[in-house]
């Protein structure tokens, strides 16, 4: 399965796939709240004599015909766009799956039988338990604009990447896996999985670097690190040996970031593989 078609899949489709479907779900409910007022407002129109005296004009019931196909359309529509959501979802979640199996059989000492399940693309909206809320910092004095943090991520955040700088490549490996986990979908998460890589691939477990490089593209394919991560990852899976997925996904650099210093730098990492 190419790496490139995960890509796509995950421009198409990202993280955001949860609450696109949540959107989803609440159309639907609208589209049937309105079914059932309007519904009883024809019973109504018919029930008063209405319709057949003219107070409401001769062509009433032709009206609320029409509206009354429209809304059936509609509904129709809405359960259509559902099905292809989930075949969307099943669809690149089979793929990521299919990645990081292959990412664990070029890991030594990785345990395929242990992989956990992959998590549906986008979250699991049925299954997700609630997460506790998180406190937010006070904000600064005199800023107005910009996301918030929660109370100690930026301390947190902070501290794992001095301890990068000091060279404990391990330790900041560890750390910034537990921000990631601390505090999912936050500002600074797609960064802290992007240095995780980094420190990793010090380590030389270009593996585990390329999950980590994984993580934070897909996370956020248009975020600030997501460049950087396509390239960091598009380089480890040529370290890995896996050329055809390095070349495709190299290319896709160039794709998504055109013009940009990590696509210049991909195309020299393609030259160095000799990518067709």
């Amino acid at each position: 399965m190419r790496f490139a078609a995960l890509c796509l899949m995950l421009l198409a489709f990202p993280a955001a796939a949860q609450d696109k479907a949540q959107t989803l779900a609440d159309i639907k409910a609208e589209l049937g709240q309105l079914m059932a007022e309007f519904n009883s407002l024809k019973a109504e129109l018919v029930s008063s004599g209405a319709a057949s005296t003219g107070i409401a004009g001769g062509d009433a019931l032709q009206r609320m015909d029409a509206i009354e196909a429209e809304l059936m359309r509609l509904t129709s529509k809405a359960e259509e766009i559902e099905l292809k959501l989930n075949r969307v979802v099943a669809d690149g979640t089979n793929r990521l799956g299919d990645l990081e199996f292959r990412l664990c059989e070029a890991t030594e000492g990785c345990d395929i039988n242990s992989l956990p399940d992959t998590a549906p693309l986008g979250g699991d909206v049925a299954a997700a338990p609630a997460a506790p809320a998180a406190q937010p910092a006070a904000p600064a004095a005199g800023s107005s604009s910009g996301p918030e943090l929660a109370m100690g991520e930026q301390a947190d955040f902070d501290r794992a990447k001095e301890v990068l700088g000091q060279g404990d490549f391990r330790t900041a490996a560890d750390l910034f896996a537990t921000f990631a986990q601390a505090y999912p979908g936050g500002p600074l998460t797609q960064e802290a999985q992007y240095q995780r890589g980094e420190a990793l691939n010090q380590l030389g477990d270009t593996a585990e670097a390329a999950r980590a490089y994984l993580d934070a593209f897909s996370g956020k394919p248009d975020g600030s690190f997501a460049a950087d991560s396509l390239l960091r990852l598009g380089q480890a899976l040529g370290t890995l040996g896996q050329v055809p997925d390095a070349c495709l996904t190299l290319a896709e650099v160039g794709n998504r970031f055109p013009g940009s210093i990590q696509a210049t730098n991909a195309q020299v990492s393609m030259q160095g593989l000799a990518c067709p």
